[in-house]
């Protein structure tokens, strides 16, 4: 079976990338560009420019012989957003293209499409006496996360009129090496000895390493019982925003530099930076209930989050000695 993996060169497709090499899977890697990718073409796999994701993109070369999509290529958050209708940009690509692709993909032949979603489909926030679950009824809130609900609507619908196998992935907070976002800017913060004032926030988070997500999305490539499924995952550990950092400067070396002010402060202070949402995400619940992932395709996290945490940071330091 032949594989055809889109976003290669984004955090998750790069980890994609690499593992599947390793297990010798035949695979076509769809990349942006000759220049957005630094990974050289590896055995029993090739490379093919689609330029950017719309629904113009023509899908002919890179569909022929494949079996099975995973597509990883998304326009993601945008740290600094700039478009004045960003939920119309989002839809461009992660709607509209994705509907192009999955349609071109029935088209050829191909028999299962692996969407890779968002747990912002199921919402922004839980609270402490409940997790999200595959079958909570959808309140994205997030213009990324509507136009991804949007899209896995669309698939849906494609499959149930072409028998296209469609497998959803809504992924918490993926953790690993390459990381970027929030999460790398907290690393940063940490590793600048930087003072943070959340040491007052008490609440849960559930989260994802990425060898963990990447071994997810491998075993829904051929398991039986997986199309036409939601499958949500995480570590299946939930930390408080303090704690994570308490670990995360432990595995630098760093010592404590947290210190509790009224969470009543820090949304103000959200407010008038204009960092609200940010605010939010260190101060609220987010938990994961995946046991039907675990129970449907008998899978199990194949690294622990502690052991995650280390690869991260083993990477992420060397890659400050490059600089």
């Amino acid at each position: 079976m032949k594989i055809l993996l889109t976003g290669a060169s984004g955090f998750i497709g790069q980890g994609l990338r690499v593992e599947m090499s390793k297990r010798g899977l035949a695979v076509r890697y769809a990349i942006r560009s000759p220049k957005s990718t630094k990974k050289k073409i590896i055995s029993n796999s090739d490379e093919v420019v689609i330029g950017n994701i719309s629904a113009n993109t023509n899908w002919s070369e890179s569909l022929i012989d494949i079996k099975c999509i995973i597509h990883c290529a998304a326009r993601a958050h945008i740290m600094n957003e700039t478009d004045s209708d960003s939920l119309t940009a989002y839809r461009k690509v992660n709607v509209d293209g994705t509907r192009n692709l999955a349609e071109q993909a029935a088209m050829m032949g191909v028999k299962r499409f692996i969407f890779l979603s968002t747990i912002g489909v199921n919402g922004d926030f839980t609270s402490r006496l409940k997790s999200f679950t595959h079958k909570d009824k959808p309140a994205p809130t997030a213009n990324y996360a509507i136009s991804k609900w949007e899209a896995e609507q669309v698939l849906k619908k494609i499959s149930i009129r072409t028998g296209l196998e469609v497998v959803i992935i809504r992924p918490t907070l993926v953790y690993g090496p390459g990381v970027k976002g929030n999460f790398l800017r907290l690393l940063n913060l940490i590793k600048q000895g930087f003072p943070l004032p959340l040491g007052s926030i008490d609440n849960r988070r559930s989260f994802v390493g990425l060898d963990n997500l990447v071994d997810l999305i491998i075993t829904c490539v051929d398991h039986i019982k997986a199309p036409g499924q939601t499958f949500l995952i995480s570590d299946g550990i939930d930390l408080s925003t303090p704690d994570l950092i308490r670990k995360l400067e432990n595995s630098m070396g760093k010592s404590s530099r947290l210190f509790p002010i009224p969470i009543s402060i820090l949304n103000f202070i959200g407010l008038i930076s204009g960092r609200h949402r940010d605010v939010e995400r260190l101060v609220h619940s987010l938990q994961v209930d995946y046991s039907h992932t675990k129970d449907l395709l008998d899978w199990k996290p194949i690294q622990s989050f502690e052991n995650g945490l280390l690869e991260m940071i083993k990477s992420y330091l060397k890659t400050l000695k490059r600089k």
